[in-house]
């Protein structure tokens, strides 16, 4: 019997390299060690390792010295944010960095553990193309990842000062998030700031509710009803202040954002030479080009074509959109497949293998701003009667609604992949009759038929008429 010989190409990042080097990134200094053939020619290779202090000046020095040394890659640890003033200005200059995770490269056993041992290890997997890098966007989607970021953490800061207000409500005995169904709504708005300007009246209070929050004015008036005194005014009116604050400072970072997204360029078009991960040729490539060669021409969507595509999507809106396109941008070259971005977004569980016996890893934690809007497009888009919403309450009932979350976020990012893997492509929904569209109905009736003659009856089938 001939067993199957499975053949593995190498990543493009796993080839030896001659000339490294490696930086033990530290907050005040690092430690850098340049690995390069000895000077005897004998074929052995020798390691220099020296103290650089973490300042512009000096790392800029650096830099002219590891070109000048004919580097042709420099790595570096990823040791919280004190990696960025090595990976900025070493990029700036025109080496070839990359980040690795601090986890693919910790401290072997059998070894001490000094700055120094560590550069001239994480220089030798550096040459031998035994490290994976991280993926580092570019200066530009940097600048928007910035401004998407502040903003997502400066709405997370408005959200935790209306919880604030809300508990000094219930300590002056006013229950009116118990009638209305959100603190931040207009007339609750109203009504705390005739609270604060000192009136008491909960049947004045109640009268300023909009809507159709006027038909409940009975249960306002109860419960309006309490103790609030000139100490919850004076908090009141600090927590009201810091909200509208947060609030101005996230609509200029909105605007902000719609300014860069406006100014950044095209994305790439895919390699028509580059067949599509299923194996499959490229739409609008092969034998079945169209004849028109502007077709294949087109000018590449911008970021603001893009956005206005991936809102087409289920549970995705435009402010998701933007931070999308802010954390995995607009080059899908760095991410090969979507499974590739998959895993990098931590959207799949980890397979571990031993022998014959497979079990399932914890999916990890991955970019927890991606994760958060594509959790929240999968629980928007799970209410759709879309595909993606019959796949979602297909999921729920057997996985529970975590699982399904989880999955349903991986197939928005599978979909968000290809859609900026390939230019010109628009989103089209497959609708909620996909699945029944692809049930083999004998079999269905096998499983039917042979479940209710596990249960004792006689089964007999009757074409409907």
């Amino acid at each position: 019997m001939t067993k199957q010989v499975e053949e593995i190409l190498d990543e493009p990042h796993e080839r030896i390299v001659q000339r490294v080097c490696a930086v033990d990134v530290g907050k005040d200094s690092g430690t850098v060690c340049v690995r390069v053939p000895a000077a005897s020619g004998t074929g052995r290779r020798v390691s220099k390792v020296w103290d650089v202090p973490a300042r512009t000046g000096a790392v800029l020095g650096l830099a002219a010295q590891l070109s000048d040394q004919g580097i042709e890659k420099v790595t570096l640890e990823s040791t919280s944010d004190y990696w960025r003033i090595w990976f900025y200005l070493l990029e700036a200059h025109g080496l070839d960095v990359q980040l690795v995770n601090a986890r693919d490269v910790k401290n072997v056993p059998g070894r001490p553990k000094t700055d120094k041992l560590d550069s001239v290890w994480l220089a030798k997997l550096t040459e031998k193309g035994l490290l994976r890098p991280s993926f580092v966007p570019s200066a530009q989607i940097r600048q928007l990842r910035d401004y998407t970021r502040m903003r997502a953490d400066l709405t997370g800061d408005r959200t935790r000062y209306w919880q604030r207000l809300e508990k000094l409500l219930e300590d002056a005995l006013i229950k009116v998030t118990s009638v209305a169904s959100r603190i931040d709504t207009l007339s609750v708005r109203d009504m705390i700031e005739a609270l604060i300007a000192g009136q008491r009246d909960p049947r004045v209070l109640a009268g300023m509710a909009r809507g159709r929050m006027r038909l409940k004015h009975a249960d306002l008036v109860e419960s309006l009803t309490g103790q609030f005194d000139d100490h919850h005014a004076e908090l009141a009116r600090m927590l009201l202040h810091q909200i509208d604050t947060l609030t101005d400072q996230i609509d200029v970072l909105t605007a902000r954002i719609e300014a860069l997204l406006a100014s950044l360029p095209a994305g790439h078009t895919p390699d028509p030479d580059r067949p599509a991960p299923d194996g499959q040729a490229r739409p609008g490539t092969g034998a079945n080009a169209p004849a028109d060669e502007a077709a294949q021409r087109r000018k590449p969507p911008t970021a603001a074509d893009m956005i206005k595509i991936l809102d087409q999507i289920p549970g995705i809106g435009p402010s998701n959109a933007q931070v999308i396109i802010a954390e995995i941008g607009l080059d899908m070259s760095r991410f090969p497949t979507a499974g590739h971005l998959v895993s990098w977004t931590r959207l799949c569980p980890r397979t571990i293998q031993s022998g014959k016996r497979s079990t399932t890893g914890k999916t990890g934690k991955g970019n927890r701003y991606l994760r958060a809007v594509l959790g929240e497009a999968a629980a928007t888009g799970g209410k759709t009667q879309t595909f993606l919403g019959e796949r979602y309450r297909r999921l729920i009932k057997r996985r529970g609604k975590l699982k399904t979350i989880v999955a349903i976020a991986r197939s928005i990012l599978v979909i968000i992949w290809h859609l900026l893997a390939n230019p010109g492509t628009t989103f089209h929904d497959l609708g909620v009759d996909f699945n029944d569209q692809r049930i083999d109905i004998g079999r269905r009736t096998r499983n039917h038929v042979r479940q209710l003659e596990a249960l004792g009856f006689n089964v007999t089938l009757t074409a409907a008429a």
